[in-house]
This record gives C-alpha cells, sequence and structure tokens, in this order.
C-alpha cells in the first residue's frame, strides 16, 4: 500500500523515524513535510541524526498565524494528496500539520491513521488541542500512546478503530540512545557537569503570547540561584525580545539543539523545567524530574506516577517546588516497551488483509 506520512515539528520528525523504518518493510510510503519547522536546527538536523528518509515532498509553508499557516499547509496538502493517490495518510500528535493533513484526507475521502491519538489536556484555549480533537474525530485508525488516552476516545464514543501501541516516542529514544551518548559533546562543549544544571525550555503559545505569563516564568528563573540550560525556542525568542527581558548571569540561553545533543542535556540534567509534552515524556523515559510550567498536561501518567509535577506559572509554587521535588523509586513502564511503531505496522497490515479494502474505498472498521 502507498502510505502518505506527514511530519512539519520536531515531535512529528522524531516520531516518523522509528514508524518509517518499520512501515517500509512492506508498503511505500511517502513522506510529506509541510516546513512548519523549517530552520535547521529545528528540522533538518533531525532528519539527518536519525536517519529519517528524505521528503519525497516539501510543502515549504514556514510560519505564520495559526490561520494562515493552516490554510497554506492544507491547499498544498490536498494537491500533495490527489498526486499521490495514497491508500492511508498518516497523521501524528497534535501540531497545524497534523490538524491540515486530517482535513485534506478528509475532504478528499482517504483513511487516515492518528498516531499518539486521545490525548487530552482538556483546554481548549490551546490550539494543540483543538487540533487533537479534530484528527481523532476524523480519523479511521486511532493508535494510542497510553490507556488514558484509549479511555479518552471511549468517553468520546470512538472504540472499535482504538489500539494501544504504546509511545513511538520511546522507540525513537531506546533505539538513538547509544549513539546519543557516544557521539554528542554537548556538555563539555558548554562547560557543564552531569546533575550540576537545570534545563528549561518554553516555547507553548500560552506562555510565549502572553507577556503577563511569559515575565512571570522568566523573573522566576532569574531568582532561581542554580546553573540552567535554556535553549530558546524561536517563538520564545521573539516574545522575548518584545519584552525586553535580562536573563541572570546564571542562566545560559543557546541556540535549539540537534536531537542527540537535547536527549543528552535530558539525560544529564538534575531537573528539567518545561511546557513541552515531547520532553515530559523524554525526562520521564530517562528518569529525570520534571515540573511542567502549565496548570494540565495530556501526559496524565508522568504526574500519576509522582515523576512530573504541574507548576504552572506560579512564582512561589514553581520556585517551592524547583529544590523540594522528589519524584519516587518506582518508574512504571506507562507508555509500552518500546516497539509501538512494529506493532502499528503490524496492525495495519492485519488490517490491510482483513478488510481487503482497495485505495478507493473510505472506512477502517
Amino acid at each position: 500500500m502507498k502510505i502518505l506520512s506527514v511530519v512539519g515539528a520536531r515531535p512529528e520528525f522524531i516520531q516518523a523515524a522509528p514508524v518509517s523504518r518499520a512501515l517500509r518493510v512492506s508498503h511505500q510510503e511517502i513522506l510529506v513535510h509541510t516546513g512548519q519547522h523549517y530552520d535547521y536546527l529545528m528540522s533538518q538536523t533531525f532528519f539527518d541524526e536519525l536517519g529519517i528518509p528524505a521528503p519525497d515532498v516539501d510543502l515549504g509553508v514556514g510560519s505564520g498565524s495559526h490561520a494562515r499557516q493552516t490554510a497554506e499547509m492544507l491547499i498544498r496538502m490536498e494537491e500533495a494528496m490527489m498526486h499521490e493517490e495514497p491508500g492511508l495518510v498518516i497523521v501524528r500528535g497534535d501540531t497545524n500539520s497534523t490538524l491540515a493533513g486530517s482535513l485534506a484526507a478528509s475532504k478528499l475521502h482517504i483513511p487516515l491513521a492518528h498516531i499518539e491519538a486521545g490525548e487530552r489536556s482538556f483546554d481548549r484555549r490551546m490550539p494543540e488541542e483543538i487540533n487533537r480533537l479534530v484528527a481523532d474525530r476524523l480519523a479511521d485508525l486511532h493508535f494510542c500512546a497510553s490507556p488514558s488516552a484509549v479511555q479518552c476516545l471511549a468517553a468520546e464514543g470512538i472504540t472499535d478503530s482504538v489500539h494501544w501501541v504504546g509511545d513511538v516516542m520511546l522507540d525513537a529514544l531506546l533505539q538513538n540512545r547509544p549513539v546519543a551518548r557516544e557521539k554528542s559533546g554537548i556538555l563539555s562543549h558548554l562547560g557543564f557537569a552531569p546533575r550540576a544544571y537545570v534545563l528549561v525550555t518554553i516555547h507553548r503559545a500560552a506562555n510565549t503570547d502572553d507577556p503577563y505569563r511569559l515575565r512571570r516564568i522568566m523573573d522566576t528563573l532569574n531568582s532561581v540561584q542554580e546553573p540552567i540550560i535554556f535553549p530558546i525556542h524561536p517563538r520564545t525568542r521573539n516574545a522575548l525580545t518584545g519584552l525586553d527581558m535580562h536573563l541572570a548571569k546564571h542562566i545560559r540561553p543557546i541556540e535549539p539543539v540537534s536531537y542527540y545533543d537535547m536527549m543528552m542535556l535530558e539525560e544529564n540534567a538534575r531537573l528539567i523545567v518545561t511546557d513541552s509534552g515531547g520532553v515530559q515524556r523524554e525526562a520521564y523515559y530517562l528518569g529525570v524530574p520534571c515540573l511542567t510550567l502549565r496548570s494540565e498536561t495530556e501526559w496524565v501518567e508522568t504526574v500519576e506516577t509522582g515523576w512530573n509535577r504541574l507548576v504552572g506559572t506560579e512564582p512561589e509554587i514553581i520556585r517551592n517546588a524547583w529544590f523540594d521535588f522528589t519524584p519516587p523509586s518506582e518508574h512504571p513502564p506507562v507508555y509500552g516497551d518500546g516497539t509501538a511503531a512494529l506493532k502499528i505496522a503490524d496492525i495495519l497490515a492485519s488490517t490491510i488483509d482483513s478488510q481487503n479494502q482497495s485505495t478507493s474505498e473510505r472506512r477502517f472498521t
């Protein structure tokens, strides 16, 4: 079968690597890069390190408002799908690329699979939450990273097409950690020892686009007397420039880093402070305590197991947790065993064989 896979942002590149490897054993995959992340350090470096096949189609959309970016993706995605005529479209996660791919496939009556389906923050102010809801409502196959995602879909009346396979980001981490340990020299380059710093990432629109919230976060970081490594997302850098914020001497701002370097920064941190869903999960897989700069998370298992604490943007709460938060000794495998991509490929193969569907038919059930 010809399968068209949509990617556009850092988490999707990571997820695409193990899935593409598994799919291409038996299927023809057409990889479409929307261009949502187009900077080398946010895009091409991940293809290089993870061994992701070069995109067959690069839509080159670039940045813009949610509406403009999604609209341009939708136009170009429709053209790509009409040209390629795939039997299945795969989207993943919760980005604008996910939304555009889901809408285009649905309008063209092409079966749709959503990897990382069913995750919910229950905060519809988040663009990512809307993207998830739309993708899951339109999808014909739902591949879930967690049991709670399966439960969320069931609560919305989606049950027959749902499969708990685990998290493909765990697949990627387990496959690439030995290579990252060998090839990354980020700690020596920056002059930091393991467990001698806190890693901070901020990129969610709820934090970067709200000057009050962003200023409170940065003021709190400035007040914490511990070395901080701070890879600055382009969106965050622009927002900080607009605020004319001064960073204290203990904060080391750096450009976005490659996948290998980011994994090593995560693995060797004493603590991770983030608003990223992907970084929350990677922190859990690497056994590093995490504070999340949000009041909710889709990745509830990281909180329920005691390895992640939601601190929002309240300075006193962040400061108290910064030094007092200690996770338990238990670390259960709540997101699978690192074979999610193989499970996805097997389910697709068995579904296609059992249904014996042609590429013109619409539904997988």
